[in-house]
């Protein structure tokens, strides 16, 4: 059976390319837009009281193939989730040229720090320069707008260590679905460090434990770069006994003893460490 979260259908639509393969009363075929907010919310219903699924950032591609409310539907290019955007969230944008690179930055109306900025950005956006030439130290955005120069790196540019990635993190505050410095979830964590070294990463954490590096016994010490995971949560080792991980507990990505985790998952879930990838 297919994975409702990454198969765009539904009873009464399903993608053009799903004909065949799933019953729906109609096939549409989608058309790509871009996230045009900073963040904008991917929802599994078209209600504003809904539960965040996921999360887009400024730049990141939507396919739609319903937009006939506030509401657009479709997938995420980026782990191919499917739900619901809002439409004022979504527009044409320049073909991305560069990824932010810093945790959060900002869009200035011109290239002077001084200005009142236009909105923010976070890691992992991304962006079309218009010029590489910096004014000031500013780069001019082809949408519009000026980003500091040393906050963007062109495409395929990554950053080289996930866990450096992951660690910058620490202290942001723990919202279900985030997958920014302004509020991001257990498995967002791993996926945007992931993304930040150029690696495909799935959203959430039963994709992510089956998909992630390769798995690792659970004998095995643990060490520097393991993925551990328990039920319904997910956190990355900063050495043998140390887990940086998003957390209701503290509402914060944190660091707490590995055996601390595990006493405070035991509690609920039974099964501590359901298991380990290793990311090589």
């Amino acid at each position: 059976m297919s994975d409702p979260r990454l198969t765009p259908a539904r009873p009464d639509l399903a993608a053009r390319h799903l004909e065949g393969k799933v019953t729906a009363a109609r096939y549409a075929d989608g058309q790509l837009w871009q996230v045009s907010t900073p963040r904008a919310p991917l929802k599994s219903r078209p209600e504003d009281g809904a539960s965040y699924a996921s999360e887009l950032l400024f730049g990141e591609s939507f396919t739609v193939y319903d937009d006939e409310s506030s509401w657009a539907w479709g997938q995420a290019a980026a782990d191919q989730y499917v739900g619901y955007v809002p439409s004022a969230a979504l527009g044409h944008l320049p073909a991305a040229t560069h990824w932010v690179a810093a945790l959060s930055s900002h869009v200035y109306p011109g290239p002077d720090l001084k200005l009142p900025p236009l909105m923010p950005l976070y890691l992992g956006s991304r962006v079309a320069l218009q010029s590489t030439v910096p004014d000031k130290g500013f780069l001019p955005l082809a949408s519009g707008g000026w980003v500091f120069a040393a906050h963007v790196r062109p495409l395929g540019d990554w950053a080289m260590d996930f866990v450096l990635e992951a660690e910058r993190f620490l202290g942001a505050p723990y919202h279900w679905g985030g997958r920014s410095v302004a509020g991001i979830d257990c498995s967002g964590l791993v996926q945007m460090a992931l993304s930040a070294t150029g690696r495909d990463c799935a959203r959430d954490t039963d994709q992510q434990a089956a998909s992630i590096g390769r798995p690792v016994s659970l004998s095995e010490p643990r060490t520097r770069g393991d993925i551990v995971f328990f039920p319904g949560h997910v956190g990355i080792m900063l050495d043998a006994t140390q887990l940086l991980h998003a957390n209701a507990t503290h509402m914060a990505v944190t660091i707490n003893p590995l055996d601390e985790v595990i006493a405070i998952v035991a509690k609920t879930a039974g099964e501590p460490v359901s298991g380990i990838r290793r990311v090589d």
